[in-house]
């Protein structure tokens, strides 16, 4: 169940920092909204995944899959396309997330 919450927490601070932008520094109500909801929709369900995970494996997924994800977000949405570095950084993160996944004792199997 804590991976669910962890992904569902993901997914809503994705939306959160995506909005983040389109909330014109909070002064448009609707992309402000969804990123106080967001925030705080991903903050609850992350103390719920730390009742099973260690804090610094639920922290590797999140930052590592959230940050390839706004990029995601921000190249559909923004047009903000990432070079070369950037795209080999991003890979290099999720290869880290892996590792731990897949060799880490401290991550729950």
């Amino acid at each position: 169940m804590a991976y669910l919450y962890l992904a569902l927490a993901i997914i809503a601070e994705v939306a959160a920092t995506s909005a983040l932008k389109s909330s014109q520094e909070f002064t448009r109500l609707g992309p402000s909204l969804i990123v106080v909801g967001g925030y705080a929709t991903a903050f609850y369900l992350l103390t719920l995944v730390l009742r099973t995970l260690p804090v610094g494996i639920a922290y590797a997924f999140w930052a590592g899959l959230g940050i390839v994800l706004v990029t995601l977000v921000a190249m559909l949405v923004y047009g903000q396309k990432p070079d070369l570095p950037a795209i080999l950084g991003i890979l290099l993160i999720v290869a880290g997330v892996v590792v731990i996944q897949a060799f880490s004792q401290m991550s729950p199997h």
